[in-house]
């Protein structure tokens, strides 16, 4: 009898959400290369979790770095940081607090534009949203993650019956960055509501349809929500590790595993036992690879930092369409910042904010998708990835300017 109620403790033990009661988020800017080394020295031995960059080996001199130290760690963390006399400002006080403020409208379970929806209600939307606009709208599976949840692809477009030119834009790939998958619900809510009446929206939709899949790394939203709000990874497991999960955005065939990627299963940018090896990567490219002659641009929404950027991550080269590329993501930027002024940075990945191999962005381009764009979108940190649900609309009012505004150009450009 003790051991069965032992084992049923153990159980309950294993189902309850981490908490995160005193953590901080610390942002640090490193002076100096010995600053560098401290910051990556802490990341190594002491257990932090980057939130900006994604791990402790993408550290440089002069950038902005935020840090969550667990509560347990911030003495010895100060410690250390006061002896090295960097510049430390705490940006969030209390973690728990600021995860619970993040939720101003958590009384209801129905689906809305302006609230962070989980997997369930956002699954049972596909279903409505597709239904209620037939016109407009068709889904389809594209494969099954690794925990066998259903990885849908919205058609958005006016049907024709021949063949449009495509744009593909996916949100979630990482678990935590709860602001991209709001973005890709209101995307394809706010393209069918305005078609009709909104001339570029109706412009756009006569003539090129959009694939959306609003939620790439399902089993990780998914965990995000039931036990650790801030995973990051997929919930694979890994051969000969106790730890979790890949980077799904260090997965792919784009200098894979080179550069500002980690072989160790258990760090945060675990690039996968091999290209593609999660089955969401995998089902994500063979339906690109698939639609190849008509994907003419690749946008995948990510945060934070409020940036646009473009390929390469892999390499600090810049690709053969480096400058019509740029100023593409210029107009982008200005259109997105003519709303509510937010401030937003374009460039390559690699030189904008840090080499990273293995991303799709890259990949696409490399398979010949020009037009592929990365969005960091809000904040710049004081909320990081916990974005209160305040900000969701004026978030996705202005990052519709941009899409649109890459959206057109791609249509007036064909290649």
């Amino acid at each position: 009898m003790k051991v069965i109620l032992l084992l049923g403790l153990v159980a309950v033990a294993l189902c309850e959400p981490v908490k995160f009661v005193g953590d901080k988020v610390l942002r640090l800017t490193p002076g100096s290369e010995e600053h560098v080394t401290i910051i990556r020295e802490i990341g190594e031995k002491i257990k932090v979790d980057f939130w900006r960059p994604d791990s402790p080996d993408l550290v440089t001199i002069g950038k902005t770095v935020d840090i969550h130290v667990p509560a347990a760690q911030l003495d010895m963390v100060f410690t250390i940081l006061h002896q090295s006399g960097m510049e430390v400002k705490v940006m969030l006080e209390n973690l728990q607090e600021a995860m619970e403020a993040q939720m101003d409208q958590r009384a209801t379970k129905a689906h809305g534009y302006t609230k962070y929806n989980d997997w369930a209600t956002i699954n049972d939307w596909v279903s409505s949203i597709t239904a209620a606009n037939a016109d407009l709208i068709s889904s389809q599976v594209i494969g099954n993650t690794y925990e066998g949840r259903p990885m849908h692809v919205l058609t958005v477009g006016k049907k024709t019956g021949s063949a449009k030119q495509a744009i593909f834009m996916d949100c979630g790939f990482h678990a935590r960055e709860w602001i991209s998958p709001a973005f890709c619900q209101w995307f394809v809510n706010e393209a069918v509501t305005t078609y009709g009446t909104d001339s570029e929206m109706t412009t756009l939709l006569d003539n090129m349809d959009f694939f959306v899949l609003p939620v790439f790394n399902v089993d990780g939203y998914e965990h995000s929500w039931t036990n650790d709000r801030m995973w990051r990874k997929t919930r694979s497991k890994n051969s000969g590790s106790n730890c979790i999960g890949t980077d799904p955005n260090r997965n792919f065939d784009a200098g894979w595993c080179t550069i500002g990627a980690s072989s160790n299963p258990c760090s945060e940018t675990y690039c996968g036992s091999s290209i593609e090896s999660e089955i969401e990567s995998k089902n994500l490219a063979n339906f690109i690879r698939t639609n190849k002659a008509i994907i003419k641009a690749y946008l995948t929404v990510h945060s934070y930092s409020q940036l646009l950027l473009f390929p390469y991550s892999y390499t600090y080269d810049h690709t053969p369409d480096h400058s019509e590329l740029l100023s593409v993501s210029r107009g982008a930027v200005s259109a997105l910042t003519s709303l509510h002024g937010t401030r937003y940075t374009s460039g390559p990945g690699a030189a904008t904010i840090y080499p990273a191999a293995g991303g799709s962005d890259d990949w696409a381009y490399d398979l010949g998708i020009k037009y592929s764009y990365t969005f960091e979108l809000r904040d710049e940190g004081f909320y990081g990835f916990l974005l209160p649900e305040s900000q969701i609309q004026p978030t996705c009012e202005e990052t519709m300017l941009a899409v649109k505004y890459i959206a057109t150009h791609v249509l007036n450009n064909p290649y």
